[in-house]
């Protein structure tokens, strides 16, 4: 855990270097006010523009599941307007973020612990991948379809996200695709498959 706390701290000095240049790049609208206050709140004071659900990583055991931790404007109200958030991404050994979008923003990863494989898909279909060590970082363009994998299979991994909007959004592709209604038919056109493979996939998702 010492260790862990030790790692915390390093990435967190950090963090005002990955804000300055998400901001630099960002994507939402200016605002003209030092900063948006929600309609329901009155009082403003240092709370309002601090956010402490990250505590739960200093004591928090590490999570079995691939998870992600977000402190975006709805998580936390006082981005809204200034153009950036983050994102924690905890990978067990062999798990994976599966492929996604952000339509509102590109991705700064920054790789605090284990190793990734990661990588993106361009407009012209074509594929850019990278093997990440800790102390690394990584790019995901504005839009485009990525994933990460932990591909160590005794060893977790641990990474931080800057993004240059409040509300990046996450289109997951699995979820978009086999978790909605899109017809079945549909489904199986596209992929030159049959409907029954298209119901076994969603069948997967359906169980997780």
């Amino acid at each position: 855990m010492a260790s862990r706390i030790s790692t915390l701290k390093f990435l967190f000095a950090l963090l005002s270097t990955f804000t300055i240049a998400q901001v630099s790049s960002a994507g939402d609208p200016d605002i003209t006010s030092d900063f948006l206050v929600p309609p329901d709140v009155n009082n403003i004071d240092g709370n309002f523009f601090t956010f402490t659900g990250m505590r739960a990583l200093v004591d928090g055991d590490f999570p079995t599941n691939f998870t992600v931790m977000k402190a975006s404007m709805v998580e936390f109200p006082a981005l809204n307007g200034q153009s950036v958030s983050y994102a924690v991404l905890q990978f067990p050994a062999g798990s994976t973020n599966p492929p996604h979008t952000h339509p509102r923003s590109a991705e700064l990863l920054f790789l605090v612990a284990g190793s990734l494989e990661v990588g993106f898909v361009d407009t012209t279909n074509k594929l850019f991948t990278q093997s990440l060590q800790a102390g690394d970082m990584f790019i995901f363009p504005k839009g485009l379809v990525h994933f990460q994998y932990n591909a160590d299979a005794k060893n977790m991994a641990f990474a931080f996200s800057a993004f240059g909007s409040a509300n990046a959004g996450t289109v997951s592709l699995p979820k978009t695709l086999f978790a909605t209604d899109i017809d079945d038919n549909i489904l199986a056109k596209s992929f030159k498959t049959d409907v029954a493979t298209i119901q076994s996939l969603k069948s997967g998702l359906a169980s997780k």
